[in-house]
């Protein structure tokens, strides 16, 4: 379990990173243009930091327990022995789901970032053009 959680959080980070850095639409962005809004920087900046902890206690735990299966020998048999690391698996489990929203909130930001370069207007969607409602314009009557 603790090798499938480390997996998955390289994958996390690995498509974050892509999904931050691939071209829009197929129009590139400069990094230095990305970053140049403080929020994206600050998220990535947190979501690195946050991957490397969660990937750094995953692989603590994981190791420790396996090495805890491996090699532990008991002279009475009867006695339970818990293992003491399922705490920092869970923290680090914990820490995992945290990366992966930072990275989601960073896809958010570049986006924003991207549109902002790219000088895209709301008004150039497929939505249609927005336009203004009068009172007057409405029969008043309620559905």
């Amino acid at each position: 379990m603790g090798s499938l959680s480390i997996v998955a959080l390289v994958l996390a980070a690995f498509i974050g990173h892509v999904a931050i850095f691939y071209p829009y639409k197929g129009k590139s962005v400069p990094r230095g243009a990305l970053f140049q809004s403080t929020s994206l920087s600050v998220f990535f900046v947190i979501a690195e930091l946050v991957s490397a902890l969660a990937f750094a206690m995953l692989l603590w735990a994981t190791i420790t327990e396996g090495r805890h299966r491996t090699s532990n020998i008991h002279h009475d048999m009867d006695t339970l022995c818990p293992t003491a690391k399922t705490g920092l698996f869970g923290g680090a489990a914990f820490l995992a789901l945290d990366a992966a929203l930072f990275w989601l909130v960073c896809q958010m930001l570049a986006l924003n970032a991207r549109a902002d370069y790219l000088d895209e207007d709301e008004d150039e969607d497929d939505k249609g053009e927005y336009g203004q409602v009068y009172a007057t314009d409405a029969d008043g009557t309620k559905v």
